[in-house]
């Protein structure tokens, strides 16, 4: 029984579901995005967003460096890193989680599996905000009710207009 256990295994042992996930998210790092199985993009998110919540801690120089060595420790690949902390991380500063989007795509035909897209957020040219959006504040949204002077005025106004237009009606039929 796997009562309480939360990791999927992935139909693997240890050694090569890590192996799986660090290909996977050095790939997502340098390419943005990547077609997979549902199941293993749902998998690439929990072991991918502590790793680029790590880019965004530098306190200081020490902390910088140090972050450095645990995402190496975990992706094991220099370019990917690089690409992490002088891309990703300043882009993603601001963004308080949820670095990644996954995004069905369907079925494979040759085994039926689900597959989908994953992708990391503020790289998205398509739903994310563009460069003339980002200049302008956001736009501040009322809460609440509206005002009861406004409802009430315009109920009476209503009511004024629905007489006219039935006189209106009676004085053309008598005039038939």
């Amino acid at each position: 029984m796997r009562h309480g256990d939360k990791i999927n295994n992935l139909g693997r042992k240890k050694a090569h579901r890590v192996a799986l996930l660090q290909n996977l998210a050095s790939q997502l790092i340098t390419h943005k995005r990547i077609v997979t199985t549902l199941a293993k993009a749902k998998a690439l998110r929990t072991y991918v967003e502590p790793l680029i919540t790590k880019t965004k801690k530098t306190e200081n120089a020490l902390q910088i460096s140090h972050n450095h060595r645990l995402v190496f420790a975990e992706l094991q690949d220099k370019a990917a890193v690089k690409e992490l902390f002088t891309v990703i991380g300043p882009k993603v500063a601001g963004r308080p989680g949820g670095y990644t989007r996954i995004i069905k795509l369907g079925i494979r035909p040759g085994d039926n599996a689900e597959k989908a897209m994953i992708e990391l957020v503020d790289f998205n040219e398509i739903y994310g905000k563009g460069v003339e959006k980002a200049a302008e504040p956001a736009k501040k949204t009322r809460r609440g009710r509206a005002p009861k002077k406004a409802a009430e005025t315009a109920a009476p106004a209503a009511e004024a207009q629905a007489p006219v237009e039935e006189a209106t009606a009676t004085e053309e039929k008598t005039a038939e």
